[in-house]
């Protein structure tokens, strides 16, 4: 796909760091050098200013990733775009069936309405939940991973997102600031909203949570 718009050795092309090594790899594949910007803290998806921030005199395109089944800032992308001659293209995520997607979004609903202790997740225009993300606030330990152990030990089918930004891998370390990206990393943990849940299983969720959210500071 890059190599096909033209991208090849000598250029930058601006990624997320947020997960999704696939992309970066497709960047070295075409010979070009990835550049890392931070995320939006509420989408997770690439933040139009920090890549406006990103971009260089080699840099030739960005590539915008869709997480979590809510979708990236794709106007203001492309009016960056627009404005440094940039080619931007999209790494979207596979769509769910109609009904699937209803089903998550009123599981989401449900742990909106009930979860306490943790910032549950900004829904926003197209949600699809593809993962229920909510932030567990650090207060300077690693709470999220406690957080998400005492989960699993009551039976709640948890998981970190992202272990590592891409920046603080050996294959692409780069020396750059993205604090929004490692407090995301930092925070984040995906909780079930499948549609095969009962309404059984969406009350452990929240009870499970709920029951621990005291031991932190408040999210806000």
């Amino acid at each position: 796909m890059l190599r096909a718009a033209g991208v090849g050795v000598g250029d930058e092309v601006v990624v997320p760091a947020f997960g999704n090594v696939e992309v970066a790899e497709a960047v070295t594949l075409a010979g070009a050098l990835p550049a890392f910007a931070d995320v939006d803290p509420v989408t997770y998806c690439l933040d139009p200013e920090a890549v406006e921030a990103a971009v260089t005199p080699r840099t030739a395109a960005v590539v915008v990733v869709h997480r979590f089944g809510r979708p990236a800032d794709l106007a203001g992308l492309h009016a960056l775009g627009r404005r440094h001659g940039l080619l931007v293209l999209e790494h979207g995520e596979s769509e769910a069936p109609y009904d699937e997607v209803a089903q998550r979004r009123q599981r989401a609903g449900y742990l909106d309405a009930r979860l306490r202790g943790v910032r549950t997740p900004d829904g926003g225009d197209g949600h699809t939940y593809q993962q229920y993300v909510v932030r567990v606030p650090g207060n300077g330990r690693p709470d999220r991973d406690a957080f998400a152990r005492a989960l699993r030990a009551k039976g709640v089918d948890c998981r970190v997102p992202v272990r590592t930004p891409l920046h603080r891998l050996p294959e692409f370390r780069r020396y750059v600031s993205l604090p929004q990206t490692e407090l995301a990393v930092d925070e984040t943990l995906a909780l079930p909203v499948d549609a095969s849940l009962t309404k059984r299983d969406m009350q452990r969720i929240v009870s499970a949570c709920n029951a621990l959210g005291g031991l932190l500071q408040p999210a806000y």
